[in-house]
């Protein structure tokens, strides 16, 4: 399919792209709910030590990373005239993410310490195992819908859209609804069943939106599965090797992949230490802190047709270099709020400019590295003369997540060194200061290290449309 039409962009209807794009939700809440209350909810609620949580999530994580390249090299090589290479690990991996979603939120107050950790290490694990099986697969049949330049990137706008409805569902409904403060909880993200009843809902709608991505697309299956019946090969470890070689000897995979690594380094220390720093270094209420994210997920979603547009006049490159630096602003942003704590705490108006130029700069930084990395692949089937969305897409996650993961080890062992106690109040000064700087500091060097790293990239639209051009000549002699 591919080969024979590598001329002619192909483009889809919009409910496809929508259907497609739902099933990102699915993956945004998942994804979300560990990020934002993982630690929070195991140092806070369950009184795990920070460095074992820590410990816990960076190891699964790593786990995480080197299944996805796995995930998806099996992807590539799977035939089934029935399920495609995608759709049977879309089934699969989006049930059994939110069965295992719903058990992570019912572990019982009254177990010990160790166990508690056991089993959250355990379930940690399964939920990320579950988590490949689903967007590894998930991802790649994204970029395997077009082969238009400017059409992919509309592509990965919507599923953009679905992820950040996905983070605002947990983000923000999640503390209006689920975490509103009771008598007994003021702050209510410190009340413990609310935790069960956000894991219940949210495990419903990641395997009901898993299912409508998984029917919207299924006609897809036979046209897709032709193009995969010429490019399968052998599995083997030999072809395993060579075919990861190749993805990383690739120069504009590594440019994209770094960048796209340096950005979530940053989003890593958003997620996980946000909760804390708006909660102690600010002392904002639930209410409070899901206004100023609500904000900045409404402006990332807002912004999807204005980045589609600016890669459409600017190009992909330079457009991602422009959200970078807006990035860059809204860290020196949060650095000033961070020192004007006194002036600032408890008022959630003063961190509105932050949301808005922070959801902006995100905004495009969550669709443009997918989009650029399906150009990318073009250029490897012009080399190789087959595509690897599946290999590609789990390498790209590969490097930023094991980035995560020295990131969050980080964070856990940070926790302990400036003695956070969840038992108290109010925590130290000099705690909450310290929070607040490795948030704003440390997010602003990973988007100046990720900025260093794409002005190596060098495909556009020019380059990308001769790749498919000389594609089709060689297919079409």
């Amino acid at each position: 399919m591919h080969k024979s039409q590598s001329s002619n962009h192909r483009k889809i209807p919009l409910l496809d792209k929508i259907g497609y794009g739902s099933g990102n939700f699915s993956a945004g809440i998942s994804s979300q709910v560990i990020g934002t209350y993982l630690v929070f909810y195991c140092t806070a609620v369950l009184h795990i030590p920070g460095s074992l949580v820590g410990l816990a999530v960076s190891l699964s994580i790593i786990w995480d990373a080197i299944t996805d390249p796995l995930m998806g090299y099996f992807s590539d090589m799977t035939k089934s005239k029935l399920f495609g290479r995608r759709h049977l690990y879309i089934l699969i991996g989006g049930i059994g993410l939110g069965i295992s979603n719903y058990l992570l939120w019912s572990i019982s107050l009254g177990l010990s310490n160790y166990l508690k950790f056991a089993i959250i290490f355990f379930l940690i694990l399964v939920i990320k195992t579950f988590s490949t099986i689903y967007v590894t697969p998930y991802t790649a049949l994204g970029a395997e819908l077009s082969n238009d330049y400017n059409e992919r990137t509309s592509i990965q706008s919507i599923k953009t859209i679905f992820f950040l409805l996905g983070l605002a569902f947990v983000s923000v409904l999640g503390m209006f609804v689920f975490f509103r403060s009771t008598p007994d909880f003021p702050s209510g993200q410190l009340n413990p069943s609310s935790y069960n009843s956000m894991g219940i809902f949210s495990s419903i709608l990641i395997i009901i939106f898993a299912l409508v991505c998984f029917y919207s697309t299924k006609k897809y299956i036979p046209i897709l599965s032709n193009q995969a019946e010429k490019e399968i090969g052998h599995v083997n470890l030999k072809t395993l090797h060579s075919s990861f070689k190749e993805i990383f000897l690739n120069k504009s995979f590594r440019y994209v992949a770094f960048a796209f690594m340096f950005t979530n380094i940053a989003s890593a220390l958003v997620a996980n230490t946000g909760l804390h720093v708006y909660t102690y270094t600010f002392s904002l209420s639930s209410q409070q802190i899901a206004l100023i994210v609500g904000i900045q997920l409404l402006t990332s979603i807002l912004s999807q047709p204005i980045w589609a547009l600016a890669s459409k006049k600017l190009d992909k490159k330079p457009s991602m270099i422009l959200g970078i630096i807006i990035c860059i602003i809204s860290s020196l942003l949060f650095l000033i709020l961070v020192f004007m704590k006194k002036h600032v705490m408890g008022n959630e108006f003063y961190f509105i400019p932050f949301a808005v130029i922070a959801g902006f700069g995100t905004g495009g930084l969550f669709t443009l590295p997918f989009s650029m990395i399906a150009d990318v692949i073009d250029l490897d089937e012009l080399n190789t003369g087959k595509r690897a969305e599946g290999s590609y897409y789990g390498c790209l996650t590969l490097f930023y997540k094991l980035s995560q993961s020295i990131t969050l080890l980080f964070i856990g062992f940070v926790l302990d060194l400036v003695k956070f106690d969840a038992s108290l109040p109010l925590q130290a000064e000099n705690t909450v200061i310290i929070l607040g700087l490795m948030l704003s500091i440390g997010s602003g060097l990973s988007f100046i290290a990720a900025l260093v790293s794409i002005s190596g990239y060098n495909l556009n639209k020019f380059t990308v449309e001769n790749i498919q051009k000389k594609i089709a000549e060689r297919s079409n002699p």
